[in-house]
């Protein structure tokens, strides 16, 4: 019997790098404009995707985080192409359709609240705070499907520790761009806006928890969460906010946007349990998106080791 096996090759290794990403890079060009015009969206997707893989990432000198899980990332088409970002609609394809015109360009983050040095930060300033990794995680939606990304940024606990918390904070909170002009189906979301979020402080400074910046070498796409957003591989999707510009330090439990519309469904904890149902489906298995079995859940989605720590003592059901 013929067992085909994966060449253990790179195009580097037979061709030099800057060759070979000028050649990808040629090809991108060629096959969107040619690929498009024949067969339309399709071979456009399939063409961006390889751009993806191949391209020279906007991000150099990115580091390897030891937080990266092996498995095998999802498809950049799948990630890009079926999001919830209620403020460009509430089908998963809307975001991918209605955000492109989303302007990221100039954007602030204020951070306030219990600090004793508040300021506010541009994308610039907030990139350059220190090194940043690629970091493949895995990612849990409520709604029973997962991902495998490779993320780019810094743990949260870098900038958090600039600003020097008072001992009054207890919480951080985050809140979301919200402008209806840009977001018109927001009003179709059945939701208030902006979108909040929140975390205890010692789960912010966890370093898992990752301010993001891009995906797959490249910055985020707007339907992802352009231009910031945060990224709680331990937590249900919802948790990692997307475009984010406030993060305030406070003493009492934040709102956060699901907890406020059904606390039944959506604890403020939230984190992957498959012990915990939603009120009106099994949390108990997963499946990864674009295949077609399903998979057991796994507790903390598989960083317990990291995590578990922090709800010592602490009832998961009632806390959920």
């Amino acid at each position: 019997m013929l067992i085909k096996k994966e060449s253990a090759l790179t195009y580097a290794d037979v061709t030099p790098r800057s060759v070979y990403l000028s050649r990808r890079q040629f090809l991108y060009g060629a096959g969107l404009a040619a690929g498009a015009a024949v067969l339309g969206n399709e071979v456009r997707d399939m063409v961006l995707q390889e751009k993806t893989v191949f391209a020279a990432s906007s991000f150099p000198n990115l580091l390897k985080s030891p937080f990266s899980t092996t498995e095998k990332p999802s498809s950049f088409n799948d990630v890009s192409h079926y999001n919830n970002f209620y403020e460009f609609g509430t089908d998963k394809s809307d975001p991918a359709k209605k955000a492109q015109k989303f302007r990221t360009s100039p954007w602030v983050v204020s951070v306030e609240g219990e600090v004793k040095s508040p300021r506010k930060y541009s994308l610039d300033d907030l990139e350059k705070l220190a090194p940043l990794e690629e970091r493949i995680y895995r990612h849990r939606c409520v709604e029973r499907w997962s991902i495998i990304v490779p993320w780019i940024g810094y743990s949260l606990s870098v900038l958090l520790k600039q600003f020097e918390p008072t001992t009054k904070a207890k919480y951080v909170a985050f809140q979301s761009y919200f402008d209806p002009a840009q977001m018109p189906e927001a009003k179709y979301g059945g939701i208030d806006f902006p979108y909040v979020e929140g975390l205890r402080l010692d789960e912010a400074m966890n370093p898992l928890t990752l301010l993001c910046f891009g995906m797959y070498g490249d910055p985020l796409p707007p339907q992802d969460g352009a231009p910031v957003r945060m990224i709680i591989p331990w937590k249900y999707g919802y948790k990692s906010i997307k475009s984010i510009v406030k993060i305030r330090f406070q003493e009492a439990e934040p709102p956060t946007t699901w907890n406020r519309y059904a606390a039944n469904e959506y604890g403020f904890y939230s984190n992957v349990n498959p012990n915990v149902d939603h009120p009106r489906w099994s949390q108990a298995r997963e499946r990864r998106l674009g295949d077609i079995f399903t998979r057991p859940t796994v507790i903390f989605n598989g960083y317990g080791d990291q995590v578990a720590g922090l709800y010592n003592g602490m009832d998961l059901k009632k806390f959920h």
